[in-house]
Formats: C-alpha cells, structure tokens, sequence
C-alpha cells in the first residue's frame, strides 16, 4: 500500500499539469512545435543562445530558487526520451532543501533547438558550462539521469573543477553498446523511428524501462514525443532525436568513468536493464547487456570515491517509482 501511495504521490507532482487521461491520449492529438510548444513546463523557461558547430541555436533551462538558500545550486541532466519537466518533483524536493535547481533541456531535446548537425556529448558538456557561467555558477551539483549520466561523466571529465559532486541516476552508457550492437545507418533508423505508434512507444517504454507507475504517470511522455508529429518541422526534430541515439553509440564513456576521482553516487533501480540498442544485437548477446545495477557496482569499485545503492523494485524512472528512498540518498550524499 505504501508502494501505491508513493507511486499515485510520483505521477500526481509528474502529471500536474501536464498528465492526460488514456481517452485523451486517444483523441485527434493537436501538434505542438519542435521545441515543445503548447507542451507546459513546471516553472519559467529561459533561453540561451548557444552556437555549436557554427549554427546559432537556443539552450532551454529552468532555472529555479529556494525559499531559503543554502548556496549551493543543482544541475538537473535530463535523459533521452523524456522533457526537462519531469523533474518537477525533484526540482521541489530540492529547491525546499535550499538548493538553486537549473534545468536546462539540452540542444536537440524539449524546448531547446533542434540542431541541423549532429550531436556531440562534448558541444552539450560545453553548453551546459556555458549556462553556469551564464548564471554566474562556479561551482555545482550535478544530478543526472539515463543519457544525462552519460553528460554528467563528461563534464565531470573535461571540467572537474566546476562539479562537486556526481549523481548518476539509472545512467545508461555503463558499457560500450559497440562491443554488442553493429553500426546502422542514421537513414534506416529514421524510418524505423517515424513508422512507431504511439501505442507500441508506450509499450517500449513500459518494457525496457521496467517502469512501475501507473499508464497515467507515462502520458505526457507519450504526448512529449507523438503530437509533434503534426508539426511541419517534424522531419527537423525525427533526425535530432535520431543523432541523439547515434551519440550515445558512438561516444561511449564507460572506459572514463574509472578515471572521476570527483565523489560520485549511482543510484540505480534493481529491475532497470535498459541497453539502448539491444533489438539491433545479435541473438546470442542481447542477455549480456544490460546488467546495470551490477556494471555500476563493478565501476564504483574501481573509482578512487564512489559507491552505488541499487533500490529493489524500482525501474529506471528511479526518482519517481522510489521518491523517499531517491529523496533519502541524494539529499545525504549532497550533504557530506
């Protein structure tokens, strides 16, 4: 029972106000813009302008205060398939321990631009430093999740004087997918990518995600990635989301975790076993990958200043299926 009341408490600060019922989900949908406009964001988002690769680009970030400071601020690293906005619960549970919360989306994802290039982890560590030093943030937090724990070890790596500490969140990229998965072409993925439903999407995030909130909990997901569909520059936002696969397999940082002398904590979900990629591996493989909660043990014990908790029956949506046990580990590592 308490498992239900935590799971109702995550999916009501996730959804509100952005969660539609299943009949709904059903509706016409109504498109909104590439950069998720008409989708709402939990607190004011502000715009950076960015340059990468010589295209002029806007970084999306929410950038919240405490009632009472404590001087410290949080970067907040968003994963692959979800919105800045699902942080929301986080932010609050932050932001009421005192901590600055910065949220940004990165180029490519929510409200930020969709780049015509290709995505780099390095373009969007140097953004995201850009941002503080846009903020006037020397030094921070940084909170990561999924494809976010893959940035979060880069900037840890090529700027570990501006990060305190290090929360990896459920991170993928605990492996190098390449030693399982064969390269493919970013054109077959894309029509691979535009052929799937809004139905069969859901059931992809139900299963590699072993997520454990209610189908409610999962909508705005679902709405995050399907009414963009009716936007005439879907094409734009299709290839974006597409590089950004193409980034997490060829830019590994499994072989730099090791070297983050920088305190850092895994926090992974015991039923998590999402291996980006895994459809696409032969047969006789696809049971290696995937063993997250074990990979990151195995790497925290290799670090000079790290550990992981594994939390049982929790997916990769960590800090929405556990918030009390997620709230209980970040807010004592941070602090130490």
């Amino acid at each position: 029972m308490n498992r239900l009341l935590l799971a109702a408490l995550a999916a009501a600060l996730l959804a509100s106000p952005l969660t539609s019922t299943r009949a709904a989900e059903t509706a016409p949908r109504e498109p909104y813009g590439i950069a998720l406009e008409g989708f709402a964001y939990p607190y004011p988002v502000h715009l950076l302008p960015v340059v990468n690769d010589g295209e002029q680009l806007s970084m999306a970030y929410m950038d919240v205060a405490p009632a009472q400071p404590n001087g410290r601020t949080v970067v907040l690293l968003h994963g692959r398939n979800f919105p800045a906005s699902y942080w929301a619960p986080v932010i609050k549970m932050l932001s009421e321990a005192g901590y600055r919360v910065v949220v940004p989306d990165q180029i490519g994802f929510g409200k930020s631009s969709k780049p015509a290039g290709e995505l780099h982890f390095d373009n969007l560590a140097r953004n995201t430093i850009a941002l503080l030093d846009h903020l006037g943030i020397n030094k921070a937090e940084i909170v990561a999740h999924s494809l976010g724990g893959m940035l979060g070890v880069r900037i840890a790596r090529a700027y570990p004087d501006r990060v305190a500490h290090l929360v990896l969140t459920a991170p993928i990229g605990l492996e190098d997918y390449r030693l399982y998965v064969p390269p493919t072409p970013t054109e077959k993925i894309i029509e691979t990518e535009d052929k799937l439903t809004a139905d069969v999407y859901r059931k992809q995030l139900q299963t590699n995600y072993a997520i454990k909130l209610p189908p409610e909990a999962i909508t705005p997901f679902i709405d995050a990635r399907f009414n963009i569909k009716g936007s005439p520059d879907y094409p734009r936002w299709l290839r974006a989301f597409v590089s950004s696969g193409q980034m997490i397999y060829r830019e590994p940082v499994a072989h730099e975790i090791p070297l983050i002398a920088l305190p850092t904590l895994f926090i992974m979900g015991a039923d998590d076993h999402n291996a980006p990629g895994r459809p696409l591996a032969p047969e006789a493989l696809r049971a290696k990958m995937g063993q997250n909660a074990e990979l990151a043990k195995q790497l925290a014990a290799k670090m000079p200043n790290a550990r992981a908790e594994v939390i049982p029956d929790t997916g990769h949506l960590v800090f929405l299926e556990s918030p009390e046990k997620y709230k209980e580990l970040v807010l004592g590592f941070l602090g130490r």
